[in-house]
């Protein structure tokens, strides 16, 4: 089937060497190519795309209300692809929080470059934006929101959740962190996302969740109803001190070998908490996290992944010492991760 985009950007240039780059791709048709968010409107009255690449930099209308009020009338994937996605985090989370699909800079390459070697990623994303359609998302208006944190009597964790996900699974994750009560295990999170928007994504879920969330730093005690973000391009990993358990920060490998971020954080988390861990995965990290599942499994730990499975391979398959991954839909996690059936 083949995914119906729409680009909005009012650069012709940047227009032009998006739609060269998703024209190679067979099962994607740009249908719209526009520079003005009205003209936009006018265009999805008579077609409605499969998903929508916009920029957030516009003169005649805001990219934000524009996002917005899509949104709000008849939701569908939008992909960021902006300048502001660098060097702007607050719009970044906006348009996060009003339910963009992903964030992505806009290409600064030239056209031939771009097209050799950010195309095929932004197409990825657009394929992943358009299956999303098709599950039921949570709604914004059931994430728990706290003006203060409850503070537990002992808040030393002795079960751990481990999250692994990519840069498109903000939205996601957010979403299953809205309706995690404070009870909950420590939670650390191994994730894709731009160095630049971390801090200050954690800073707005703290603000908005029950849970207390923060970047992680080595050192850091792991406590029950606390959620730790690796620091953007590093590694989170779980280490025992004596009878407590702390989060460890590396430097992301610099070997040619792109750095496994879930696989590291799953694989201290099955090796320090053994059965007493639970990891999930909530998309394609690009291989990343297999390895990690594995090394829960056979520690006797649970295992679930979002998807259709096809990514996850002898993920899903029983070992000799625990049980397959399971697959499930997003809004099953916070059930799951609450302890209810």
């Amino acid at each position: 089937e083949v995914i119906r985009v729409m680009i909005v950007d009012d650069s012709f240039v940047a227009r032009r060497v998006l739609e060269e780059g998703l024209q190679r791709h067979k099962d994607i048709e740009v249908v719209a190519s526009v520079a003005d968010p009205f003209r936009a409107l006018e265009k999805m009255e008579a077609a409605w795309p499969d998903v929508v690449v916009l920029d957030v930099e516009k003169q005649k209308m805001a990219g934000i209300a524009f996002l917005r009020q899509i949104m709000s009338t008849r939701p569908l994937p939008v992909v960021i692809c902006s300048n502001l996605a660098q060097a702007g985090a607050e719009v970044t989370i906006q348009a996060l929080q009003l339910g963009a699909f992903a964030i992505i800079p806009k290409p600064k390459l030239d056209v031939s470059e771009f097209l050799d070697v950010a195309a095929d990623d932004l197409a990825g994303i657009i394929r992943v934006a358009a299956f999303s359609k098709n599950q039921r998302l949570i709604s914004s208006t059931s994430v728990l929101r706290s003006s203060t944190k409850m503070i537990k009597s002992d808040p030393q964790t002795q079960r751990v959740v481990v999250i692994g996900c990519s840069s498109v699974g903000a939205q996601g994750l957010e979403s299953i962190l809205g309706r995690i009560p404070h009870s909950a295990p420590g939670i650390l999170v191994a994730h894709q996302m731009p160095r630049e928007l971390v801090n200050a994504y954690a800073e707005s879920l703290n603000q908005e969740l029950a849970l207390s969330v923060q970047v992680a730093e080595s050192g850091d005690m792991i406590q029950s109803g606390h959620v730790y973000l690796a620091p953007g391009g590093k590694q989170l990993l779980v280490e025992r001190d004596g009878s407590v358990f702390r989060c460890m920060v590396k430097e992301a490998s610099t070997s040619a070998e792109p750095c496994r971020f879930a696989d590291g954080l799953f694989q201290s988390a099955a090796r320090e908490f053994g059965a007493h861990a639970t990891g999930f995965v909530l998309d394609d990290m690009g291989g990343d996290a297999l390895w990690g599942l594995k090394a829960l499994q056979e520690a006797g730990a649970a295992t679930y992944a979002q998807g259709d499975g096809a990514m996850f391979g002898t993920a899903l398959e029983p070992t000799s010492a625990g049980s397959p991954t399971k697959l499930v839909l997003l809004e099953d996690i916070p059930l799951i991760l609450s302890g209810s059936p």
